[in-house]
């Protein structure tokens, strides 16, 4: 939430192309966790989907539409950052913030289509008993729907997660080098720089490789792999990391940061003060002792 106030309240000052992205990556974030406590509720129940049945599509549709928004909008932050240092003048010369706006409803529409196979699918299942009624959610397929289910799995893989993920290593790796050739560069930069890389290219690795790997031994095997439950909730994590991104990527977070902690220390300083005066004052002027009133 802190991010988002701070995205929100930077584009409205002066937005950059970095803070659309970050904006948006934000948003997908906050969305994933709105539906994760279902997913979590599922996991629960040893992957029986126990609540109302339109909320099976619904959750998973969200849930794989954001999963697929980060890959995407942690690639195009890649790339923005990399033609910042490869091509300083003739980048800010023709980056607009509105080209940037155009391209994240692009990543949205993009994802959304291709997640769309959850709804597909169910058109697909002919019997007169859905998954929910036999009690689990987007997991037990018919081989009619496997033949649809297969091959977008496949093309999950491979556009959605290969070429992001190759593109960021590209960019990265030159982006890193880069900065590693100018010697009067700042040194807290340049370990941002290394921070912000090696961020996302373990967002990619521990939340999304295991998930989309997944997809490729599926179709391989022609049937979804034992280990891709827990492939699907490592990809929970990248909630968790995706803050770490945000550290580096933006001067507004890190002084939004900054801030808090200093008004938290402040606070605590204050209190402890308040709290060793008022320790003092009771050793110096102990509480007389009454004496017994006698008859």
């Amino acid at each position: 939430m802190v991010a988002f106030y701070t995205f929100i309240k930077k584009v409205r000052q002066k937005a950059t192309p970095i803070d659309v992205l970050l904006l948006n990556l934000t948003s997908s974030d906050l969305i994933f966790l709105l539906v994760l406590p279902f997913k979590m509720k599922e996991a629960k129940n040893n992957m029986k989907w126990n609540l109302p049945n339109f909320l099976c599509p619904l959750t998973s549709f969200v849930f794989y539409t954001t999963i697929y928004n980060s890959t995407l909008f942690l690639t195009a932050i890649s790339i923005e950052r990399y033609l910042g240092v490869a091509f300083p003048i003739q980048y800010k010369l023709k980056r607009r913030p509105s080209y940037l706006m155009f391209v994240s409803i692009f990543f949205w529409v993009i994802s959304m289509a291709h997640v769309s196979i959850v709804y597909i699918v169910q058109s697909f299942h002919h019997s007169n008993t859905t998954q929910t009624e036999l009690g689990s959610c987007y997991q037990n397929f018919t081989q009619e729907q496997m033949q649809i289910l297969m091959p977008v799995r496949l093309e999950l893989f491979l556009v959605l997660f290969c070429v992001p993920f190759f593109i960021c290593c590209f960019c990265y790796i030159n982006f890193v080098r880069i900065l590693s050739q100018r010697p009067n560069f700042n040194p807290k930069k340049r370990l941002r720089a290394i921070g912000l890389s090696l961020g996302t290219l373990l967002v990619f690795a521990v939340c999304f490789a295991p998930y989309n790997l997944s997809h490729l031994v599926g179709f391989i095997q022609w049937e979804s792999p034992s280990w891709r439950v827990e492939a699907v909730l490592s990809s929970t994590v990248n909630a968790c990391l995706d803050p770490i991104i945000f550290y580096f990527s933006s001067s507004a977070i890190r002084g939004t940061v900054h801030h808090l902690l200093r008004s938290m220390v402040q606070r605590v300083l204050g209190l402890w003060g308040s709290c060793t005066a008022l320790y003092s004052r009771t050793q110096d002027n102990p509480p007389s002792a009454q004496v017994p009133m006698t008859t």
